[in-house]
């Protein structure tokens, strides 16, 4: 943890950010990529249950539990000395709508099928996202957690050398019900994969993957960081 002025940061070692907030404003999300991760609300805009793999500074935690007041909202993760940071990032406490738990976000979501609306997937370590977090059996277990329509929203390294592996792993795993937000953040990309049932009527997350799909394949991907923007203000209208 280190803390510069108005900015306290999170790092798994020197320069390597994981999280970052600004003292005066904790709930603001400072980092791009977590701006992005939001766009699960152009899916679901109103979600009842989003589910975390991964707690880090708890960017993506405060702002969700302070712009979706209607959702329940579970953290789950791994280590408990980045637990034991919370109240430096001023990370609410747990009560009824909101909960951090300490486990293996693998064993946990395989053992909750149908529970969540909105899965965020965030879950970096200092040697990058672990294996577990990007097999074909996880992403098998993250589509039975999710209702039907429900989205996974997963933040991947471009160059990761598994990169590939793991996009055709959501392809084939959601059934090509998958898009990218690139140009955004860097090398980090953001990845949505919708459960929308074989046979099903068209959910409104199943056309916006759609849309954004098409979008990149025309060449129209360069909208994505005004898409980001005005979503974020939109959201952030909201209490």
């Amino acid at each position: 943890m280190l803390t510069r002025g108005d900015r306290r940061s999170l790092e798994f070692k020197p320069g390597m950010i994981q999280s970052e907030m600004r003292l005066s404003r904790p709930d603001q999300l400072v980092l791009r990529y977590a701006r992005a991760m939001m766009c699960f609300a152009l899916f679901n805009p109103q979600p009842r249950h989003i589910v975390m793999v991964g707690l880090g500074g708890g960017s993506l935690a405060k702002f969700c539990h302070r712009h979706f007041p209607s959702a329940r909202i579970t953290v789950l993760e791994l280590r408990a000395d980045v637990i034991a940071l919370r109240d430096h990032f001023m990370i609410p406490p747990d009560d009824a709508r909101f909960r951090v738990i300490h486990t293996d976000a693998v064993t946990y979501i395989r053992r909750h099928p149908g529970s969540a609306d909105v899965l965020l997937v965030d879950g970096f370590d200092e040697s990058g996202l672990p294996p577990a977090l990007g097999s074909a059996r996880f992403y098998a277990d993250c589509r039975r957690a999710l209702v039907a329509g429900g989205v996974l929203a997963a933040n991947i390294f471009s160059y990761d050398p598994h990169y590939a592996a793991m996009l055709d792993r959501l392809e084939v795993v959601f059934r090509r019900r998958v898009c990218a937000l690139d140009g955004i953040a860097g090398n980090n990309h953001i990845i949505f994969a919708v459960r929308q049932d074989a046979g099903a009527a068209a959910t409104r997350a199943g056309k916006t993957q759609r849309l954004l799909a098409l979008r990149r394949r025309v060449g129209l991907h360069w909208l994505n960081r005004i898409l980001v923007r005005l979503l974020i203000l939109q959201l952030s209208r909201r209490r």
